[in-house]
């Protein structure tokens, strides 16, 4: 199955930059990761694929309140969108350690054609939102036999 095209976000991109530039930075000189992460913008990883008659996309969320996610449709995007909120009680901690990222997320994917806004269907379970819709009929896997010359 092929990856569906992902609208592409400059900002997204500049702070996957600067993430990638911190860690290379903090390594150099020997801390490791930071000690403290600020509130920022994450993605959560998705995986979509078709399973029989339907198209399935899937969000690892864990520790997200599922009450603070909104998924939308406009045109051929889905948009998963919401965030994390970090504890208020953890603001007064003093963290050695810390990797965990709170603030907003935001993911959107091209639907393949024939997929319908009102078809779509949301779960929630064990920090995994799961989005199912009946595939398009042209969808269906067909495996494809490799011709070998002079044989």
């Amino acid at each position: 199955m092929a990856n569906f095209i992902q609208t592409w976000n400059p900002f997204r991109e500049m702070e996957q930059f600067r993430r990638d530039f911190d860690e290379l930075f903090d390594r150099f000189l020997g801390r490791g990761k930071r000690a403290v992460k600020e509130p920022s913008v994450f993605e959560p990883p998705i995986e979509s694929y078709i399973e029989g008659d339907k198209m399935v996309v899937r969000a690892d969320l864990p520790g997200i309140d599922p009450k603070d996610v909104e998924i939308t449709v406009t045109g051929d995007t889905l948009t998963i969108k919401g965030s994390r909120e970090e504890p208020r009680d953890e603001k007064e901690r003093t963290f050695i350690f810390r990797e965990l990222t709170y603030g907003t997320f935001e993911r959107s994917i091209a639907l393949p054609d024939g997929i319908k806004a009102e078809d779509i269907k949301a779960s929630y379970r064990d920090g995994v939102l799961e989005l199912t819709a009946p595939a398009p009929k042209g969808m269906a896997t067909r495996k494809v036999p490799i011709e070998i010359d002079g044989q």
